[in-house]
């Protein structure tokens, strides 16, 4: 069995995404104070978090996000569910649907 490179991986892997309800939400002007150095935005695998200079703000794009739950574990603020701050699986069968592991 030949081994596959995680970008064949990650190509199979398919999303049905609940365009209107994130299962993570952040409090983007709360993430200028961020105590963990913006950790979510270097862990993230799917680089779902971006930090808008323009706006001093941080961006969080739930479509495409893979679940790992990285950034619940290096923000403290997610992991503690701070107000404006929240990580839950999608409902409804929404989410990720890893088709090799």
């Amino acid at each position: 069995m030949r081994r596959m490179k995680i970008d064949e991986l990650l190509s199979a892997t398919t999303f049905e995404t609940d365009e209107h309800s994130p299962h993570i939400v952040i409090d983007p002007q709360a993430c200028r104070t961020c105590p963990s150095g913006r950790a979510c935005e270097f862990s993230c695998p799917a680089q779902r978090y971006l930090w808008d200079e323009a706006n001093d703000v941080m961006t969080f794009d739930h479509v495409g996000c893979l679940e790992c739950g990285n950034c619940r574990l290096v923000c403290d603020r997610l992991y503690e569910g701070a107000e404006g701050y929240s990580w839950n699986y999608p409902e409804n069968g929404s989410g990720v649907s890893y088709r090799f592991g």
